[in-house]
């Protein structure tokens, strides 16, 4: 299994080319309560070109669990320290939602490593004061009940109706529906919790001078439209685009509009 020891923690870590030093790198960072399946569909599609990274934050997927770090300062820190240690000097890399919280943070704190910046389906702002009251009891469910009764209403969050409704889609949400539910209580109570409690950077986005593309789903209703827009008109010469028929983990209800986009927006460096 491959684990790298790095911040004092284990991350689980997936690399698609460990000993080629020629491919460009691409650096996948997940959502809350997922993992490194999340970007199968974009491995799989760019791997023959790229090397392609994709990895667990700490108390999901397979990282370890630790008792503190959930904070995105933190989080970000467990990432370059994965960048380090794996010697990676530039990557173009992607983030969802939360990991669009961290890629935003390396692009402040670290920009030379960037070549490139894709933010998907995530916010430059703090977490809605409207939202945190249902997070907060989300949380409490978790710990008492566990994440297998909760999972059904947190279906809706991170999938669009077109997802949720097709029926020859069926298998599709029953696979990421029994993902969901295999979440450890222990590590997403703690990480939901560095979500809800994360503060700001849209104050900082004029600051960011890598190319960015901006990717939203148009039936996103964790991190919507708006919150995309804001953060495009934010930094200077971004792309913003809008997958049709996607929620909040767009990457998985549509690869194919989400790689064609990635793809148009990489050419730009071949």
């Amino acid at each position: 299994m491959p684990m790298i020891h790095v911040n004092d923690i284990d991350i689980y870590y997936e690399d698609s080319a460990p000993n080629d030093k020629q491919k460009p790198i691409m650096v996948f960072a997940h959502g809350l309560l997922w993992n490194t399946r999340m970007f199968d569909k974009q491995v799989e599609y760019f791997k023959a070109g790229y090397r392609c990274i994709a990895f667990d934050f700490r108390g999901q997927g397979q990282s370890e669990i630790t008792k503190s770090g959930y904070d995105m300062e933190t989080l970000t820190e467990d990432t370059l320290a994965l960048l380090d240690a794996l010697d990676i000097q530039q990557c173009h890399f992607l983030g969802l939602s939360m990991g669009g919280f961290v890629a935003q943070r390396i692009a402040l704190k670290r920009p030379e490593l960037l070549l490139s910046l894709t933010l998907l389906e995530t916010s430059a702002d703090p977490e809605d004061p409207k939202n945190v009251p249902q997070y907060r009891k989300l949380i409490k469910a978790i710990r008492w009940l566990g994440m297998k009764r909760v999972s059904q209403k947190v279906m809706p969050i991170m999938f669009g109706s077109s997802f949720l409704a097709d029926k020859l889609r069926k298998a599709d949400r029953r696979e990421w529906l029994s993902m969901l539910q295999s979440n450890r209580k222990g590590g997403v109570i703690k990480a939901t919790t560095g979500v809800i409690e994360r503060s700001a950077t849209y104050d900082q986005l004029s600051d960011i001078k890598t190319p960015t593309l901006i990717i939203v789903g148009d039936e996103d209703v964790a991190t919507p439209y708006a919150k995309a827009e804001r953060m495009h008109f934010a930094i200077a010469g971004s792309k913003l685009v809008v997958i049709k028929g996607a929620g909040h983990t767009a990457t998985v209800e549509e690869p194919e509009q989400v790689n064609k986009a990635i793809n148009k927006f990489l050419v730009n460096f071949i």
